[in-house]
């Protein structure tokens, strides 16, 4: 590991065998991380989240990839969650801020934001099922409003609202039920949603997959917030009780491939039970030659593979 000090002569860092950075086949170069622009403070190199509801547990984490580490550009993408008190279900989003974008960073922090202010609104006046049209038009208004507030009170078009905002998004909720906790998931983008199987360690996506093994094309073009298309991709399955439902970007995605690979068995290994917050953004953070994105992972297991390391 790189001493933070460098050439200035502080004392190496000693860091336990544990926490030394995970490797996956050839790592990619090693480097101290350099900081992203001064008026970035608001998207730290590294986040981390978890907690306990009485039914569901949850753990979260993001980190920068090397591209922006080396190139002093924030962190893109963001992840936030809720309990919704009065049902125990558990709202929650992810966003990938596509990289054309100017503020790309703001764009994702408040598409969650506002996605996750949407679903629990929804879950208060408990009509069925989660109207996701209407969550994902209430992220794109948000940018809009976000857009016009940097115009000047000037009404945007949807090219300006996408050159400064444009983010991917993947929202959803996990319902406590007595037949299993019922997941009800949306995207807009290219960000993935998978069920995986502890016991065969085999990944189930709840989206199609760029990466997929039948995929004709591999193709790289998304179609962002503040577009909200007329037919939104949306799933709706149960978790079992040894299973987990992850949602990440492609930072993560695409690494892990149909998830046969070395990077499917790190996590179906350290995913069995719920780890601690801070061991999941160590595990995210792997160094594997040409992997650079920034990377989040959100996971939601039932209450009774809590068994945290």
């Amino acid at each position: 590991m790189t001493s933070p000090g460098g050439d200035g002569g502080a004392a190496a860092s000693i860091v336990p065998a544990a926490w030394q950075r995970v490797t996956v086949g050839v790592p990619g170069p090693e480097f101290e991380a350099r900081p992203p622009g001064q008026y970035a403070f608001d998207f730290p190199d590294t986040e981390c989240d978890g907690w306990s509801a009485p039914s569901l547990v949850l753990r979260s984490a993001s980190v920068r990839g090397a591209k922006h580490r080396y190139y002093r550009q924030p962190r893109q993408d963001a992840a936030r969650a809720a309990v919704h008190e009065a049902t125990g279900s558990v709202a929650f989003a992810v966003a990938d801020g596509v990289s054309s974008a100017s503020s790309s960073e703001l764009g994702a922090l408040e598409a969650c934001r506002a996605a996750l202010e949407k679903m629990l609104q929804q879950l208060s006046l408990d009509e069925g099922e989660l109207d996701f049209q209407g969550v994902a038009r209430h992220a794109a208004e948000r940018l809009r409003d976000a857009a016009r507030w940097r115009l000047n009170g000037t009404e945007p078009q949807q090219r300006e609202v996408a050159g400064l905002y444009a983010t991917t998004l993947v929202a959803g909720v996990v319902r406590p039920d007595r037949a299993g906790p019922l997941v009800e998931v949306c995207r807009v983008g290219d960000s993935g949603a998978w069920i995986l199987d502890s016991p065969s360690g085999w990944y189930q996506p709840l989206f199609g997959s760029k990466s997929a093994a039948d995929a004709v094309v591999v193709s790289n073009e998304v179609t962002p917030l503040p577009h909200v298309p007329d037919q939104l991709e949306h799933a709706r399955v149960r978790l079992t009780a040894r299973q987990v439902l992850l949602i990440g970007t492609d930072g993560f995605a695409d690494p892990l491939g149909d998830g046969d690979g070395q990077v499917g068995a790190l996590f179906a290994q350290h995913l069995a039970a719920p780890p601690p917050p801070s061991w999941l953004g160590h595990l995210l953070d792997f160094s594997r030659e040409t992997f650079d994105d920034d990377r989040t992972l959100l996971a939601v297991w039932p209450h009774g593979t809590a068994g945290s390391r």
